[in-house]
Parts: C-alpha cells; structure tokens; sequence
C-alpha cells in the first residue's frame, strides 16, 4: 500500500501538472471506484465537469484537489491506486477505472485514476477545499508543519497499546504505514512491541524524530516501489526500497551489528527487527495478590 512518501509524490505530480486545468468531461469505466460518492457515477461526473482544479493537497494518505466552487476530488489509492497524468493518445491502462479529460492548463491530457485490486477511489467532497469532512478525523503527519512531536509524544506515553501499533493509529498520527514504521523503530532502536506506556519522553520522541527521517530521505527518491502498483503521475517507480535496514530484509545482517533481520508476524502482515538493537521488552511483573511484589504481606 502506498505510504506517505509515495502519496507526497503523487501530489506533488498533480500540483505540478494539472493545477488551473479544467475538467472537461468525465468517464467512469467501473462504478467501485466512485462508490462512496452519494449521487453515484453519473453524479459523479456531473458534479466536476466544467470545474477547474486549483492546487493538490494532502493528509496523511488521503489526497484531495480544491475546486473552484469551494469544493474537492478526494482520493484515496487503497493498495493499488495510481493517478496518473497522460496524453489522450497513451493506450489505456488495463486497469483504467476513471478518466477525466482537461483542458485548459492541462490541454491535451488526461487525468487517470488505475487502479488494480479496486480498494482506492474517488469522491466529491461538499466544501471541501480546505479540508474535506470525510478525513477530518485523520491525524497531521510528520511532515506537515503543523505535526506537534512533543504533544504526539506525550499521548503515546498514556497509552498501553504497542509502540507500531500506536505509529499506525491514524487518529494520533498520519501517513506511517508498516514499512516505515519498521524503518523508525529500527533506527530508534525500539521494539514494536515496547508499550507506549513504558516509552521515555526521549525515546518517544526519538521515534517520531526517525519517523519523519526516514519519509523525508524516502520522498527524495519517490518513494518504495516493490512492484509495478506504485508509480507517480509520470508512471515512474520509486527507489526507496534499495535503501532499506529492516522491513524486507529477514536474515540478512543488521547494517549496525550484523546480527541477522527477524520477522514475526503482525496485524495479518509483517513486522522486521533486529533482535539485538531491538530487544524484545520484558513482561511486566504482576504483583501478587494480597501483598507487594518480592515480599510476603500480613506478617
């Protein structure tokens, strides 16, 4: 699934490329990926045809482009979802689900939205420009300017839950999938398992610290691409992946004390360490009842 990074890159092709255009008219080839818009695909397609694209904007790894008129085309990719900007002479896709033709700024191109296994979409949002309803509940990531560490930092250590489980919770912070978060926590030297409870303030904040390190390094190559599904607007793969020191890399030596890259399963996918640099916490002790832990009560 794409991840921050890669939506970054995504939006940051649309801005460049279709800002100012306008839509000129509107096909929907498979009615999943326009499933969430009320009014359906004839709706859909009536609601953006003669609306012109003003910017392209982002949270987390939702995608939206403010229309004139107050409104936005939200987007989400889901684990195969490509947007890609083409001439209208390009062959179509063997994927195509939507085509938008635009005229304008864009004249002569396409807008496309591919997308394999049909878990991304679009839809309109009402009012929407500045920030659409439907993602108001998603968390700022930590790459936005607004991202508050010391607050995001601090929530973690009230919580009991997982240290990556609580990196994947969009609703404390967006846009870190499993990769990177894998990526974080080895160079933070943090199991994924430690509880956020029993996180330092200084560990806590190291984390989202390499969080945003390892995107940003990420963004600069366009991102990880591991298969043909995630390229930008142009239809290029990113190179991230060749960068890697624990997601993908199970019994390959650690990159800091060579001891070989473990996986173990996670939420129905995988999570990578090293077991030396990421010692698996230790259980808690529980108290016995009646008395204190080491001692003997009543006496």
């Amino acid at each position: 699934m794409p991840e921050l990074p890669e939506v970054e890159v995504v939006r940051a092709g649309l801005e460049r490329h279709v800002t100012g255009a306008v839509i000129r008219s509107v096909e929907v080839l498979h009615e999943r990926p326009v499933r969430r818009h009320p009014a359906g695909p004839s709706g859909f397609a009536a609601d953006l045809v003669g609306r012109r694209l003003l910017a392209a904007r982002r949270r987390g790894k939702y995608l939206w482009v403010p229309l004139e008129g107050g409104d936005a085309l939200l987007a989400h990719l889901g684990m195969s979802g490509q947007l890609l900007v083409q001439p209208p002479e390009a062959p179509a896709e063997r994927h195509l689900r939507v085509r938008l033709r635009l005229e304008g700024a864009a004249e002569g191109r396409e807008l496309r939205f591919v997308d394999q296994r049909m878990f991304g979409g679009l839809s309109v949002s009402r009012g929407g420009a500045e920030l659409p309803s439907e993602i108001a509940h998603i968390a700022r990531d930590p790459l936005d300017p607004a991202f508050d560490e010391v607050a995001v930092a601090a929530s973690m250590r009230r919580r009991s839950s997982a240290v990556k489980r609580l990196l994947l919770d969009q609703t404390l912070v967006s846009g870190i999938g499993n990769i990177y978060a894998d990526e974080a926590l080895w160079r933070a030297r943090v199991h994924g398992e430690r509880p956020g409870e029993r996180l330092t303030r200084a560990q806590a904040l190291t984390v989202l610290a390499r969080a945003r390190e390892v995107m940003l390094e990420a963004l600069a190559q366009g991102g990880t691409s591991f298969d043909a599904l995630y390229v930008n607007v142009n239809g290029e793969s990113g190179y991230f992946d060749r960068s890697l020191h624990a997601y993908g890399q199970e019994g390959r030596p650690c990159e800091r004390c060579s001891t070989p890259i473990r996986r173990v399963a996670f939420m129905n996918r995988s999570s990578y360490f090293c077991p030396r640099c990421q010692p698996v916490p230790r259980a808690r002790r529980s108290r016995p009842a009646g008395g204190v832990a080491g001692g003997v009560s009543g006496i």
